[in-house]
């Protein structure tokens, strides 16, 4: 077995990686396919070269967030036999989010940039291909179900167990010739507030040979005492405190994911007398598109969506407000709201952006973030920021004469990370004891965390970290 870091560096970047199960010419499967989120055009593909060297029987895609789908046509457009299997959500979700990707890609393209990987009518030619897979089903690689224990029986199969992350995130267990391969996708064995925690395999019988699993919390300790509950309700606190002043709240949401599980929180907090149903929640038209799929799914039962809160529709129940168009950027900011914009990570001309530069410099209102933000982008510098520190919001727009912001809203953040943190899947590795396990899908500091703790914990495995581009040996 033969397996290829495709992801350019060791980091969070264009996840995709090359699985042959028979390296003298046998299956070749490609793991996820995605799009480096802070590059743009072929800088922000995976390293395909080795993926385009040979048939693929098959492309698995774990879930619709862009760093793990957003460079699927380029693959398929090269690879135009191979199926690519995912779930229902997975397929419903990326494909509008792919669609969403060639607007922005679009635009770069008018400013100057030459960005433009796929195409709208691309996009719509290829979806047709993907394969919908229900979980705890075994399949084979031409898409047929397998009968409970036929998997044990088939020379290859691959079957899907629900990861936790968001809606319809799943990690595949691939069997070939009485081998066992887990590929994690990205987890959480926590339940959030639509999303519940993974439901991975414990039960396997035989120790799997090998564990590819993310370690994008690995740099990042469990504070004493924490819990989620604990945090939601510093997270109520903290809104009361902000309408108290007369401010409003913005929130920075990634569209796919966190919109939905800020929207059951706050549906939970009016339940719970924590929030006046009254105060008034907008998000954008991107968020509305994904929450409209999130509902779609609340009735669709445990093979198909298992989900908290089974049959309540986020948009029916939380009626929020919509800013979308040309227009949204111009919408009044009005005291006593809350606001859950995209983008989590603050890019740019969009609307978190947008309406952070008009509430930075006034101490009424509040920045909440609920999410994973780079240190490098607008939101990491500014979670980073100190009261009075100059803050700048728009690099096209800082100048010597306005080098930017005084920072005098109240910022803070909060976690309700969609990812495991790093002692739950610590304890999971230690309870299925792979021969060996890959760690990826995290920067420098967080795998080498996980390479030092587990090469302790499992003395009898083999601990790997896959240098990008290099095919070595399983």
């Amino acid at each position: 077995m033969r397996f290829t870091n495709l992801t350019r560096a060791t980091e969070i970047g264009a996840n995709s990686y090359l699985l042959e199960l028979d390296a003298d010419g046998g299956r070749r499967v490609v793991l996820d396919c995605g799009m480096h989120p802070k590059l743009d055009g072929e800088a922000a593909l995976p390293n395909l070269g080795p993926a385009l060297t040979g048939r693929l029987d098959a492309i698995l895609v774990s879930h619709a967030h862009l760093d793990h789908i957003g460079s699927l046509p380029v693959l398929m457009r090269r690879q135009p036999d191979a199926p690519v299997f995912m779930t229902a959500p997975t397929a419903r979700l990326g494909a509008t989010l792919l669609h969403n990707s060639v607007n922005v890609m679009s635009k770069q393209e008018n400013a100057g940039a030459s960005s433009l990987l796929f195409t709208h009518r691309e996009t719509d030619a290829l979806t047709p291909r993907w394969r919908e897979c229900a979980l705890r089903q075994p399949f084979a690689w031409d898409g047929e179900r397998l009968a409970r224990g036929g998997e044990e029986h088939a020379a290859t199969s691959f079957e899907w167990f629900d990861a936790g992350h968001i809606l319809g995130s799943a990690g595949v267990l691939i069997r070939d010739g009485g081998r066992r391969i887990f590929y994690t996708g990205d987890v959480n064995f926590h339940d959030q507030t639509v999303v519940r925690a993974a439901r991975f395999p414990d039960e396997i019988t035989e120790p799997l040979d090998v564990l590819i699993i993310e370690t994008t919390r690995g740099d990042q300790p469990v504070a004493p005492g924490f819990t989620r509950r604990a945090e939601e309700e510093r997270f109520a606190r903290a809104l009361a405190e902000a309408f108290a002043r007369g401010g409003a709240v913005l929130v920075p949401v990634f569209a796919l994911g966190k919109t939905q599980e800020v929207l059951a929180m706050l549906l939970d907090f009016r339940r719970r007398g924590l929030l006046d149903p009254e105060v008034p929640i907008y998000i954008g038209g991107l968020s509305t598109k994904m929450t409209e799929i999130y509902d779609s799914f609340a009735r669709a039962g445990e093979a198909v969506a298992p989900r908290k809160l089974p049959g309540i529709g986020l948009l029916d129940n939380v009626a929020p407000y919509v800013l979308g168009g040309r227009d949204a950027a111009n919408a009044p900011l009005k005291p006593g709201c809350i606001y859950a914009l995209s983008s989590g990570m603050m890019s740019e001309h969009t609307l978190s952006t947008m309406f952070a530069r008009r509430m930075v410099s006034d101490p009424r209102h509040s920045i909440f973030f609920v999410g994973y933000a780079d240190p490098d982008s607008i939101a990491g510098r500014l979670r980073a920021a100190q009261p009075g520190e100059l803050v700048v919001l728009d690099e096209g727009e800082a100048s010597a004469a306005a080098p930017g912001q005084e920072l005098r809203a109240t910022v803070d953040k909060f976690d309700f990370s969609a990812h495991a943190d790093r002692e739950s899947i610590r304890a999971w590795v230690r309870r299925v004891a792979p021969k060996k396990v890959v760690l990826v899908h995290g920067d420098p500091a967080a795998v080498r965390w996980f390479q030092e703790t587990l090469r302790a914990d499992l003395p009898d495995s083999e601990i790997i970290v896959p240098p990008p581009g290099v095919a070595i040996e399983l």
